[in-house]
């Protein structure tokens, strides 16, 4: 289960970050029970972000099931997406 309010905190992290690599890393371990994967945003063409946060889009993965897949559900979220935009889109 993923809380919500969660999800500023991530935002803040990766906001303040030198990188959206160094900025996951500090989620990676300030949260080692959720799972973090990071791309750029054309990458998730197609797909409708859970939450939008400034140059970040964030996509809920659960992954409990044999194959994890997106949801829009946090109860079952056990990971995040974070796809960085390009600068000024």
């Amino acid at each position: 289960m993923l809380e919500v309010e969660l999800l500023d905190d991530f935002a803040t992290e990766l906001g303040s970050s030198a990188s959206l690599r160094y900025g996951a890393a500090a989620l990676r371990s300030r949260y080692p029970g959720i799972s973090f994967s990071c791309c750029d945003a054309a990458d998730m063409s197609g797909e409708e972000p859970y939450r939008r946060y400034g140059g970040f889009d964030f996509y809920l993965v659960d992954g409990s099931g044999h194959c994890a897949h997106l949801t829009d559900d946090p109860v079952q979220a056990t990971g995040v997406i974070v796809a960085e935009k390009a600068a000024g889109k």
